[in-house]
């Protein structure tokens, strides 16, 4: 059966939206894990490394750290939070575009 035109631009979309999803988790994995937080006990400040270990919240003590590592994690933060929102988006585009391809009669 052939495929409709408008078909066929939807399954290049659906393929470019899979790469998208790929190249997306793959620069999530390559973030620094974890986000850095500052504690201030009996009036001194604390910087924490608090990440998530099998489900669970763990706080590791960091000690002084320069400020350029503060920045690098609060881009790594920052950058998470986008990377996050856009994977959520082509996941919801991909879920579109599988149904619409799903169908019996060409376009």
């Amino acid at each position: 059966m052939a495929r409709g035109p408008i078909k066929g631009v939807l399954a290049e979309e659906l393929r470019r939206s899979s790469r998208m999803k790929t190249a997306y988790e793959r620069d999530l994995r390559q973030l620094p894990v974890g986000c850095l937080v500052k504690r201030v006990i009996s009036g001194r400040p604390y910087v924490y490394l608090v990440k998530r270990e099998k489900g669970r919240v763990k706080s590791l003590y960091l000690g002084q750290i320069p400020d350029d590592k503060k920045r690098d994690y609060a881009a790594a933060k920052k950058k998470r939070a986008q990377l996050r929102h856009l994977l959520s988006r082509v996941k919801i585009q991909i879920r579109y575009l599988k149904g619409v391809l799903r169908g019996k009669e060409p376009i």
